[in-house]
């Protein structure tokens, strides 16, 4: 059988289910599956006039907008290849992307997007932005020659096409660049849809930024491929006031998020429930590990299972999940079972532990990414025995569930968003008044991990909280800026002189009374 492409599985869906809704954004306007790649045909053959060709890459700095969606997949359509980045970055952080990308055009809303403007000018890659006025126009583009249907049907995409560029937080260095591919987007959201059973009769609505592969695959493009509905809020981002609403008119069955907003979620139904709920089918729970209390509380509150899954970038997002109730058990503090790919527990030299002993987990298969972008010492560390090496500790029970132990990575994960925290060290030592610097993660009840930080300001200087915040908030994006600084005279270190992170947490955890002990998850 021919590998897949998500093109084809997408076209294959607008043929099946033409006149089944699509997508909607809140109150506004839907679009069927046969509208929605007529709008993605068309916005590909604007962007094939305006010079993109196979290979390019094209950045992509939204909120979830449709314009977001159509131009999406309007590059993949282009075999192009598209790179969503966070609108929240600073410039320096999109010139960092854009270059890093090697990004031939910028996309944007009208509503202008400052730093991403000015970070494409700088390194002199063309910008344009996009709009969608409604569901009976096509996507207009600032500057773009007439597109030709031609240029578009002669286009046949390959399963080796790099479809997604996307970045992950390095612990060690810059994030590395992951390039994903047709066949790895096809395959993730076939076994997406197969684990969740996804059919055109579902309905979601998206609360996650379609920057990531969370909201991006798990949400937006599962659900296209299996011919169901996904909603975007009007607000073009998650908002706890009208989620129920959208969730009863869009019929919505199931929805998937971090633990971070499952929180506000509760806590909103706790102070102010609404007057109705939907029959939910399930909701799902990824990107950091949910305390089995709170998925206690979703169960109750909402009557519907709550399936924690595990995924990564590097695997095109999902790697296991618990399995719906007719499948088997979902078990609170696992993140399930393997989803259509291998999965072990490798010791230092590559050797699978039985059940019940610690190690590495590692993963192959056809959703799993070929290497890091130009990054060899990366790959080597990360393909190893024939295996990807997830970084994470964990260990397989009697039935095949993957608990996860703890991360051999620093990365702090802050509600999902993975932070690396010698990005912000380095941050911190481009102070003028700060001598020594670091940051590391602490247990937080609301986003699961949160940022803090230890200086020693320079011998004379008189450098306070507040200025190492202002200069923070100036040059990291607002969700990687420490919560806490603690001014000290030294940091502990190692007998061979080294700073470590996890003793350096210790240390000032002491001084935190509230500090709850770390939980590590997806």
């Amino acid at each position: 059988m021919k590998s897949p492409t998500l093109t084809g599985l997408l076209k294959q869906v607008a043929s099946e289910f033409p006149n089944r809704r699509a997508l909607s954004v809140s109150g506004k306007f839907d679009l069927t599956h046969a509208r929605l790649q007529e709008l993605v045909d068309h916005a590909a053959s604007l962007l094939i006039a305006s010079g993109i060709a196979p290979n390019d890459t094209v950045a992509l700095t939204f909120p979830n907008a449709v314009e977001f969606v159509v131009m999406f997949l309007a590059v993949i359509r282009c075999r192009a290849t598209a790179a969503p980045l966070n609108a929240a970055y600073t410039a320096e952080e999109f010139e960092f992307y854009l270059s890093d990308s090697e990004s031939k055009l910028l996309i944007t809303p009208e509503e202008p997007i400052h730093a991403a403007q000015a970070a494409a000018s700088k390194l002199n890659i063309p910008h344009v932005t996009a709009n969608l006025s409604d569901a009976a126009s096509h996507v207009t583009l600032s500057s773009a020659p007439e597109g030709s249907p031609d240029s578009v049907s002669q286009l046949v995409n390959d399963p080796s096409d790099v479809a997604l560029f996307l970045h992950t937080s390095g612990t060690t260095s810059r994030p590395k660049g992951v390039p994903l591919t047709q066949l790895n987007l096809a395959s993730s959201v076939q076994n997406i849809k197969s684990v969740y059973k996804l059919t055109e009769s579902d309905s979601t609505v998206i609360v996650l930024p379609l920057f990531h592969v969370h909201g991006l695959i798990a949400g937006l493009l599962s659900s296209f491929s299996a011919g169901a509905a996904a909603t975007l809020p009007a607000a073009g981002r998650f908002s706890a006031s009208t989620f129920w609403s959208d969730m009863v008119t869009y019929n919505a069955t199931w929805y998937t998020a971090v633990p971070t907003i499952h929180q506000i979620i509760l806590d909103r139904h706790t102070s102010k429930p609404e007057p109705q709920y939907p029959k939910l089918r399930f909701i799902r729970t990824c990107s950091a590990s949910l305390a089995p209390s709170i998925l206690a509380r979703l169960e109750e509150s909402f009557g519907a299972p709550v399936l924690e899954a595990y995924a990564m970038t590097e695997a095109s997002h999902l790697m296991c999940s618990n399995p719906l109730p007719e499948d088997g058990a979902h078990k609170p503090g696992s993140v399930g079972r393997p989803v259509g790919q291998e999965l072990a527990i490798l010791d230092e030299n590559g050797s699978a532990q039985p059940e019940g002993v610690n190690g590495e987990v590692c993963i192959r298969g056809p959703n799993v990414t070929k290497g890091y972008k130009n990054n060899p010492e990366a790959n080597k560390a990360a393909f190893l025995f024939g295996w990807f090496h997830t970084g994470d500790i964990g260990v397989l029970d009697s039935d095949g569930y993957l608990s996860l132990v703890g991360r051999i990575k620093e990365l702090i994960n802050r509600g999902g968003e993975k932070i690396s925290p010698i990005e912000v060290d380095a941050v911190l030592l481009s102070h003028p008044e700060v001598a020594q610097g670091v940051a590391f993660g602490v247990p937080d009840d609301k986003y699961g991990e949160e940022i803090n930080c230890a200086i020693i300001p320079r011998e004379g200087s008189s450098l306070d909280e507040e200025e190492v915040m202002r200069h923070c908030k100036k040059n990291l994006a607002s969700f990687k800026v420490p919560k806490k600084v603690f001014i000290t005279e030294s940091l502990p270190k190692t007998a061979t002189g080294k700073i470590q992170r996890r003793i350096v947490a210790e240390h000032f955890l002491a001084q935190i009374s509230t500090a709850k002990v770390p939980k590590f998850g997806a």
